[in-house]
């Protein structure tokens, strides 16, 4: 029988490509926090959770931080 991956491993792992990529796009479009939360009407507070991968955004949360970076959504997801 093969083991299962443990899924609280597998969050925390993609918790953390999220915040890593959250950062690098937003750094891309020279944005700060402030200036993103501004954009996407998500609050400050929040953007920093998730790029300190202590938080992970719902997927519902995604269609406004992609139209605020310019980039489709699909871009969000961190590779595996």
């Amino acid at each position: 029988m093969s083991a299962r991956p443990n899924k609280a491993v597998n969050l925390d792992a993609y918790t953390g490509r999220f915040a890593a990529r959250l950062r690098e796009l937003r750094l891309k479009r020279k944005l700060t926090v402030e200036e993103l939360s501004e954009k996407s009407g998500i609050p400050v507070q929040t953007l920093y959770c998730w790029e300190s991968a202590t938080r992970t955004p719902a997927i519902d949360r995604f269609p406004e931080l992609a139209k605020a970076l310019k980039v489709k959504i699909r871009f969000l997801m961190p590779e595996e």
